[in-house]
């Protein structure tokens, strides 16, 4: 078995409604995102996923949020909270279906998004 991960990064800000504390209240944050990738299939270059598609798929995916109030942007306009599970959620969801992904060998197994050096979650496939 072969694991990848590529990092991207984006900065956007975020109010987590309800929230009993400082995080109900307007702040920013430098997100740190990584995609984990496995398989046991290499292609024809002996390669699982090329890092430099890979890492376009991410910055593609990531490009949407960046600069952004996250709350004005959907589903978290929706009643989504955007808390870094729900964004680690939607961003895994975003950049399995990308085309040059789905059609690598890689499956798309984890994404971990850091909204600080110490905190951070990881969404894993089902």
């Amino acid at each position: 078995m072969y694991t990848l991960r590529v990092e991207g990064a984006f900065e956007a800000a975020h109010r987590v409604v309800n929230y009993p504390g400082k995080c109900d209240r307007l702040h920013g944050h430098n997100w740190v995102v990584e995609a984990t990738f496995q398989g046991t299939q290499l292609d024809e270059l002996g390669m699982l996923i090329d890092f430099k598609i890979a890492k376009k798929a991410l910055a593609a995916v990531l490009d949407d949020f960046d600069h952004y109030y996250l709350n004005d942007f959907p589903p978290f306009n929706e009643g989504v909270n955007p808390t870094a599970e729900n964004l680690a959620r939607i961003i895994f969801e975003r950049l399995a279906a990308r085309e040059e992904v789905a059609a690598s060998p890689a499956e798309l197994t984890a994404l971990t998004v850091w909204e600080s050096p110490k905190s951070s979650v990881t969404y894993t496939k089902d």
